[in-house]
């Protein structure tokens, strides 16, 4: 077994420690001491961003909102799913991690980013969500932290309360659907959605393709 190589190391705005290592050719990026993510765990992400999509008309115009890029798995597996009339704004809040797909993780989904449907933005996606005029969005698929149990940076418990939620709804098109990545199943976020949407229901995923029980959850939230 090869050794661990860190690659890159970041900070957070509240001062954790962001590292970007490789192993056995796989990568995985930790912050504050904990592993977030993993190639060789990317399943629900994928999942997260087909689901995300799967409600969209190929034929008409669409744009979509993607907070979180972290491994990039999100965004690919979006871009798979949409036609060329999709534009999608990718939004990551820690400027390193874009600057580690472009260059250290090019080859795994990095390249996604060069795609001319994406425009990336380095911003706190409740900002973004904040400032959007209303109805921007066929789509918002939020792939954050450790899911609306914030894990690593504080005011995302924001994105996930009573207002942020009810700003999102704000922000979503009539027929719109936000998907929220969970590490697990979450009563007060459940609760607070139902302030807001009348329709919604989860989806348990396996973190990988060969995993003998689903581990990850994923919210799926209708506007209608």
């Amino acid at each position: 077994m090869k050794p661990r190589i860190n690659l890159a190391a970041a900070k957070t705005r509240n001062g954790l420690d962001v590292l970007l290592y490789k192993h056995d050719d796989a990568f995985g990026i930790s912050i504050g001491g904990k592993e977030l993510m993993h190639s060789k765990v990317s399943a629900s992400e994928a999942y997260l961003g087909k689901i995300g999509v799967e409600h969209l008309d190929g034929s008409m115009q669409s744009r979509v909102l993607v907070g979180g890029l972290g491994l990039g798995f999100t965004l690919r597996s979006v871009l798979e799913n949409v036609s060329q009339l999709v534009k999608i704004d990718l939004v990551e809040i820690i400027p390193e991690i874009i600057n580690w797909n472009k260059t250290f993780l090019h080859d795994l989904n990095g390249y996604s980013l060069n795609d001319s449907r994406v425009n990336t933005q380095c911003a706190d996606v409740v900002d973004l969500i904040s400032k959007s005029d209303p109805r921007s969005f066929d789509g918002i698929i939020l792939d954050l932290d450790n899911g609306p149990v914030a894990m690593v940076d504080k005011s995302n418990t924001n994105l996930y309360s009573d207002i942020g939620i009810k700003n999102i709804k704000r922000v979503l098109k009539n027929n719109g659907r936000l998907s929220v990545w969970s590490a697990a199943s979450d009563l007060n976020f459940e609760k607070v959605l139902q302030n807001s949407f009348s329709n919604f229901y989860k989806k348990e995923v396996k973190p990988y393709g060969a995993a003998k029980r689903a581990r990850h959850l994923i919210y799926i939230i209708e506007n209608n």
